[in-house]
């Protein structure tokens, strides 16, 4: 099936069947572990989606990670609810075979295999995509420069708030070597960048799409720092509160969200939460750096219809004052229970409590990319070293 699909045509995928008309097709599947998923696997996505009609997605199973890579943060479970989040995904394969081979192309009706520009490899050191790449059935997308789990699972750990403003300090920099620098030098894919947000990137994410007559109109605010199942959970509850929901997130800037959750808190920088959120399909627009209390100003800028908040604590203003008051006043206030209690600092301890696993699976990692990497390198090397006359001429037939 590595020819382009002819339209009319009916394709039948892993969900069943759906009709497409008038135009060629290309269907793509990009399979990953999608542990601890943040804005770099989401802007993978885009780009991916945007090489074809229908993005399928395989997430590997719990057992697979932990036997190639090392132990997940996130279960299986919560990351397949994860990924199928994403806006640019049509659908997911559970339990994905962690090598992709021309028999899970086919199996699926995918026309290509698309992966970030980084490698991925088995326990063993080989290529995972290396099947699918030799057959030209292999497409591939840029890294997101600024984003890792290993600089997140870093910062979590600092417990400083470095990571806010100097991604040099001195503390922030020993635990980035710790988990993205192993014993022989240093990853270019798992090593830590400082992400630079720009108008572009936001464009990309953002829906571009206005309120329309007839949507109700909901306003939700926080942190939403490492977003995370929890709000995702909250933001689909949130969604469904009407037929035409029109989801607005205020997002609070990084010293606000200091303020009222302390420690090293906020993970995530705004720009990064900016495009965490955006990417959510639940979520139709993004306020950055929104006021802590919900005034009347915002609420008639936005001819909000209703304010919800979860089951968290709603902590108080500056001075005292309760951030709800006003829509509160007006009667449009709903608490939303997304029967999902996972918080930010649930994550935290997760890494906490395993840290020293989390260490050794960032090294171990990049030690075979490392011994990948230097192999490539031998072999241009090599490639270079021979002279141009060494081959004898071919005779004449």
């Amino acid at each position: 099936m590595g020819e382009l699909l002819q339209y009319p045509y009916t394709i039948k995928n892993c969900s069943g069947i759906f009709d497409c008309s008038c135009r060629l097709t290309v269907i793509l599947l990009s399979p990953s572990s999608y542990d601890m998923v943040h804005y770099g696997h989401s802007n993978q996505l885009r780009q991916a989606k945007a090489m074809g009609d229908y993005l399928i997605v395989g997430v590997h199973t719990d057992g697979e990670i932990s036997k190639h890579k090392g132990p997940p943060v996130f279960t299986q479970a919560e990351r397949y609810k994860m990924v199928r989040a994403i806006k640019w995904v049509d659908e997911i394969v559970e339990g994905a075979p962690y090598v992709t081979t021309l028999e899970t192309l086919d199996k699926y009706n995918c026309d290509f295999c698309v992966h970030g520009d980084d490698i991925t490899l088995t326990v063993d050191g080989k290529d995972t995509y290396e099947e699918v790449k030799k057959s030209g059935r292999y497409r591939e997308c840029k890294r997101t420069q600024g984003v890792s789990t290993t600089d997140l699972v870093g910062r979590m750990l600092l417990m400083t708030k470095a990571h806010h403003s100097n991604i040099g300090h001195s503390d922030y920099q020993q635990h980035t070597d710790n988990f993205g620098k192993g014993p022989k030098g240093h990853s270019p894919w798992t090593g830590v960048s400082q992400f630079l947000q720009t108008s572009q990137k936001i464009i990309q994410f953002a829906s571009g799409q206005e309120p329309q007559p007839g949507d109700t109109i909901i306003y939700v605010a926080g942190a939403f720092d490492l977003f995370h199942i929890g709000h995702v959970d909250f933001l689909e509850a949130v969604s469904k509160l009407s037929d035409k929901p029109y989801v607005i997130v205020g997002l609070h800037f990084d010293q606000e969200v200091n303020r009222y959750k302390g420690k090293n808190y906020p993970i995530m920088n705004v720009h990064e939460r900016t495009l965490s959120v955006l990417a959510c399909r639940y979520v139709s627009e993004v306020v950055i750096g929104a006021p802590y209390a919900v005034t009347r100003d915002l609420l008639e800028h936005f001819k909000v219809d209703l304010v919800c908040h979860g089951k968290t604590e709603v902590h108080p203003d500056k001075d005292g004052s309760d951030p709800y008051t006003e829509p509160r006043r007006r009667g449009i206030l709903h608490t939303v229970d997304s029967m999902n209690s996972l918080t930010t600092d649930d994550i935290v301890q997760r890494i906490i409590k395993n840290r020293l696993l989390f260490e050794a699976r960032n090294q171990n990692k990049e030690a075979k990319e490392i011994a990948v990497i230097q192999a490539i390198k031998r072999r241009e090397e090599e490639k270079d070293d021979v002279p141009e006359n060494a081959h004898p001429p071919l005779r004449n037939r």
